[in-house]
């Protein structure tokens, strides 16, 4: 029998763990240094009370008590913290400086090669003054990560409170507001683009704050372009957020003079938690952010505290682990890779996406010469480009989990990957659309065995974008998940219909299917790794240039 630790949880032998002491004692230190108290919370957590703080993602790690109360193991601390606070701490002790050192649990997919179980140390800052809270998490970020002596790292921070601001000057309604927040959450700028376009009543000055809000991306003088952008979208200016961002700056003057504290409004992400500041924190060879936090005000209101403060990051020991050169399996980080050594590292698919990916490489200035002749090569190295050559739908892979810096596939791949991704240009080619499709002569039939079965059996290469297709219209489905001549899933009784990809429907008549419906549109995208895109200028610039060539047709 072979003694193995589950799926994403590992043991840590002698050697990492002295190393993980090190690590953490030098944290601790700091912290403390800066008068913040140690706290623990339990490690399972009743999940109804953390629901009415916040919305919880990625905890399957759950069960039942004999109190038959549903228990969760903790995905994070902030949240569990903030329980703390709000149930045992009086507004009079208050404000209240935390740190903490503890293991969380978070799901990720199999086969992915990913941890689910991971070393958290962080501070909670709550019931401080807003921008003063803000200005000292910050600063005691960068105090952490320069004791530690992290190579090449900056923070990098945005704010929920332009966009929610501009939103709210649209007057498009919540639907409209819900749908941008979403798109953006989801880093699929290319998304919030297509909505934009589509909505009439938008002024162009609003049209363009939406399309180039989330792009802002540099040191302090992006401040400026956002506080213009607003002003000609008619946002008062006592809305913007952006005096609490020009207060950032000045508090934190010594990290703008050496470069370490930038700005990127991509980085904004749940609007239902945090209200104000969002940051991350980056280091060269890192395909992920070593430490995340954010203004959460929202979180003590949805607890009983409203008008209180609250503000913190939480720092990830594994990938400071292998960012500091010790052993360690965070699944992200390349250690010792800094950019200035190394070439832009582009996922280049192959199949019938392959020639018009090389004409708009080509045509946004980038050396192809080496692509133009393949054959078996998996990596093409131009001077100061790499191409690695995979499967359309490995590419988001590739990216996400640092094999390359940026990409290009079709939509379709990047929903089916399900991975942490910004979507940055729609590249206008490999047209196709999905669409649900049945047998000629079964018309009626898969109605008649959903009103019986209660449930629709369909075939397809593709569940992710099948279950959202079935949830958006209200339908319970069975999926039958094949990889090749989907079409025979309801020609020989196995399923009801197929969602499949076509481009001409010629497949789909020749065995006589018919379509039902359409699923989605899609085309190729140009997009990124967060860590890579945030860090690494070439390819901001790659988009700029990818985005004009693709709007030339």
């Amino acid at each position: 029998m072979i003694r193995r630790t589950p799926r994403g949880f590992r043991d840590i032998l002698p050697q990492e763990a002295l190393a993980r002491e090190r690590i953490t004692e030098t944290i601790r230190s700091c912290f403390s240094s800066h008068g913040y108290l140690p706290v623990e919370t339990p490690l399972f957590e009743d999940r109804s009370v953390i629901e009415t703080a916040g919305r919880i993602q990625d905890s399957p790690f759950q069960l039942f008590d004999k109190d038959d109360r549903l228990l969760m193991l903790r995905p994070d601390l902030t949240l569990p913290i903030a329980r703390m606070v709000a149930s045992r701490l009086s507004e009079g002790s208050l404000p209240a400086r935390l740190r903490y050192v503890a293991p969380v649990v978070r799901e990720q997919g199999a086969m992915r090669g990913q941890p689910r179980q991971f070393t958290q140390l962080g501070v909670e800052l709550v019931g401080g003054e807003g921008n003063e809270s803000e200005a000292e998490v910050v600063l005691l970020l960068a105090d952490a990560l320069a004791r530690l002596g992290v190579p090449d790292w900056y923070v990098v921070c945005g704010s929920v409170a332009p966009l929610s601001a501009l939103l709210d000057a649209c007057g498009m309604g919540e639907d409209f507001s819900a749908r941008v927040r979403r798109l953006v959450h989801d880093s699929d700028l290319v998304g919030v683009d297509d909505l934009v376009e589509a909505t009439e009543g938008l002024s162009a000055a609003q049209a363009k704050a939406l399309r180039e809000l989330v792009r802002l991306n540099g040191s302090e003088q992006v401040i400026d372009e956002l506080d213009s952008l607003l002003e000609e979208a008619g946002v008062p200016k006592d809305a913007r957020g952006t005096a609490s961002l020009r207060h950032l700056v000045q508090s934190c003057a010594p990290l703008v003079r050496q470069g370490r504290l930038r700005f990127d409004f991509s980085i904004i992400n749940n609007f239902d938690y945090y209200t104000g500041l969002v940051f991350k924190a980056y280091a060269e060879g890192i395909a992920a952010s070593l430490a995340s936090g954010g203004h959460y005000d929202a979180v003590l209101a949805n607890l009983g505290l409203p008008n209180v403060s609250a503000c913190g990051f939480a720092m990830s020991l594994e990938r400071l682990q292998e960012v500091l050169g010790e052993q360690g399996d965070s699944g992200v980080v390349t250690p010792g890779v800094r950019l200035a050594d190394r070439p832009l590292r582009i996922a280049v698919p192959k199949g019938a996406l392959f020639p018009d990916t090389l004409r708009v490489l080509e045509a946004a200035g980038l050396p192809v010469e080496g692509l133009r002749d393949l054959g078996r090569k998996l990596i093409v190295r131009e001077e100061g480009i790499e191409y690695v050559i995979v499967r359309a739908q490995d590419a988001p892979s590739f990216v996400a989990f640092g094999g390359a810096d940026c990409g290009i596939c079709g939509r379709d791949s990047i929903i089916e990957a399900d991975v942490d991704l910004l979507q940055l240009v729609d590249l206008r080619y490999g047209w196709c659309r999905f669409v649900v499709a049945e047998p000629a002569d079964a018309k009626g039939m898969a109605e008649r065995a959903y009103a019986w079965r209660g449930t629709m059996r369909v075939a397809t290469k593709y569940p992710r974008i099948t279950q959202a297709y079935y949830d958006r219209i209200g339908q319970q489905v069975d999926l039958v998940q094949l990889h090749g001549n989907i079409e025979l899933g309801p020609i020989v009784g196995m399923t009801d219909r197929i969602v499949d990809i076509t481009a001409t429907g010629t497949t789909l008549a020749e065995n006589n299917l018919v379509i039902v419906d359409d699923v989605l549109e899609c085309t190729a995208r140009f997009f990124a790794g967060p860590a890579a895109y945030r860090c690494d200028s070439r390819i901001r610039s790659l988009a700029r240039r990818l985005g004009e060539v693709s709007q030339q047709g």
